[in-house]
């Protein structure tokens, strides 16, 4: 039996997501290599307030993970990000995902079509200063609305994740500068719906 994706031809593409929320991905032959001294040109229409969050070169096969203000994730295949023109707005994600009230997408991931889920992990880390390892693994079965990948205390907020190999190195820094350097097996992995324990605040060992 064929999936969906065996159907879709294979392309390397760039995927923006915007501080407002509009996301699209464009071929990468869009973006020409340029001399030195070159101009640039222009990615994509943006209101005067908008900017640019991320931005990733992929495959249509990869999957995107989209994480929220709330400690949600959702995930969409690279095909089914709306294509757009290379200075197109795009689509806002609202349209893709099913957000809940007062939900908003704040940080995209990229995950490679080949990548070993059992070896790999989202590293989540909040404003108060948990942080939270889970294996990709726990996100292979997605639902549209979405699956909660960190608990939050009240009046915290996820603001940083990353796919991390299990011995990566992580650099945390705070709005007053000062930073810790640890090692990411410094931190348990957790279950998908558990909530980082009191030891695993990055700021405690500062």
């Amino acid at each position: 039996m064929y999936k969906r994706q065996d159907l879709i031809p294979e392309e390397t593409c760039v995927f923006t997501l915007t501080h407002e929320g509009y996301i699209k991905r464009t071929t990468l032959d869009t973006y020409q290599a340029q001399n030195r001294g070159g101009r640039g040109v222009q990615g994509m229409t943006q209101k005067d307030e908008d900017f640019t969050e991320e931005m990733y070169v992929g495959s249509t096969h990869d999957y995107m993970l989209f994480l929220t203000n709330q400690g949600r994730v959702y995930r969409l295949k690279g095909y089914q990000v709306p294509e757009g023109s290379r200075t197109a707005k795009g689509s806002h994600i609202v349209n893709l995902l099913q957000l809940q009230e007062g939900e908003k997408v704040t940080l995209m991931l990229q995950q490679k079509a080949d990548v070993d889920e059992d070896n790999t992990y989202a590293t989540m880390i909040t404003k108060q200063g948990l942080i939270k390892r889970t294996p990709l693994s726990h996100f292979r079965n997605i639902r549209k609305a979405g699956l909660i990948a960190i608990a939050l205390n009240e009046g915290d907020s996820l603001v940083w994740s990353h796919l991390t190999k299990g011995d990566d190195e992580i650099i945390v820094a705070t709005h007053d500068g000062a930073a810790i350097h640890f090692t990411e097996d410094d931190a348990r992995a957790c279950l998908l719906y558990s909530s980082p324990s009191p030891r695993d605040r990055t700021r405690s060992r500062m």
